[in-house]
């Protein structure tokens, strides 16, 4: 079997050790396996992904010593391919919009607009509009995203029993999808298309990916991949969700938190060596 892995980051801000040990541990796993390492720009939110991100992330990865494939298969040169499996949900009738703010997602959860990580947030589970108040409010301009129904994929697949993937790091083995816990996810916007998990999706197959290497946090988002995958008849990657890498406070490495990022540990005088090493990977 052939090995194809890709480490993929967002260039919204500068990376840091957790990335550094996510993308060591995916081009470790490709260079073992004897299989190939591909990098992938993930900039379909043009709103948040700034150029100067991009520029410096592929200087860090270089300079830790990893190399990829070329071309570098950039999210926004092809916005086609996600587009038309955005409209092809819509065909299906699996989406439908939603014209409800983050704020009000927020406040019907429970959640206070402050809290950095409102998770329950993001479990909305909702459905469309009456068909005059969503033809008043599209006349009227108003901003929407299109969501996964959850229900009407339910009903189109017949439930979601037959979702699984393989897992070989977290709790190897045969797991079954459990997309109810993130709720109807949004999978585009009217102002930027289709959004990252449907680009992700379409990519990994476009890509030929047979594994995907990826930190344990991203697990239940596999679930809702599993769902888009037979919605879209692609096929299913093996999945490896690795430890996360902590800072000293116990918490995860994160852009939000201020993480101190690689370019700041090279401007230091740290070398690659010193950083693979403290990473585990002398």
């Amino acid at each position: 079997m052939s090995f194809v892995t890709r480490f993929a980051p967002s260039p919204t801000g500068l990376l840091h050790r957790g990335h550094a040990f996510s993308a060591l541990t995916a081009w470790t796993a490709a260079r073992e396996a004897g299989g190939r390492f591909l990098l992938r720009i993930e900039d379909t939110d043009f709103t948040r992904c700034r150029p100067e991100y991009e520029t410096a992330l592929l200087e860090d990865l270089a300079w830790l010593g990893l190399d990829w494939e070329e071309p570098v298969r950039r999210q926004s040169n092809n916005r086609a391919a996600y587009d038309a499996a955005l409209e092809r949900l819509r065909g299906q009738g699996v989406l439908y919009r939603c014209f409800r703010t983050r704020k009000e997602l927020m406040a019907l959860a429970g959640v206070a607009p402050h809290d950095d990580d409102p998770a329950d947030a993001h479990a909305f589970a909702g459905g469309p509009l009456d068909p005059g108040e969503e033809t008043e409010r599209l006349a009227a301009g108003q901003p929407f995203a299109w969501r996964l129904s959850l229900a009407a994929a339910r009903a189109r697949l017949g439930g979601f029993e037959a979702l699984t993937w393989v897992e070989e790091t977290a709790d190897p083995g045969t797991r079954t999808a459990r997309p109810e816990a993130l709720g109807d996810m949004v999978l585009g916007r009217k102002d930027i298309g289709a959004g990252y998990v449907i680009a992700s999706v379409v990519d990994d197959a476009l890509q030929g990916v047979t594994h995907v290497v990826r930190g344990e946090d991203l697990i239940p988002a596999t679930s809702v991949q599993r769902l888009l995958q037979t919605l879209l008849d692609l096929p299913t990657p093996v999945y490896r969700h690795h430890p996360l890498l902590l800072g000293p406070d116990g918490k995860r490495y994160a852009k939000r938190d201020g993480s101190v990022t690689i370019m700041a540990l090279r401007e230091a005088g740290v070398t690659p060596q010193e950083l693979r090493a403290e990473l585990g990977f002398a």
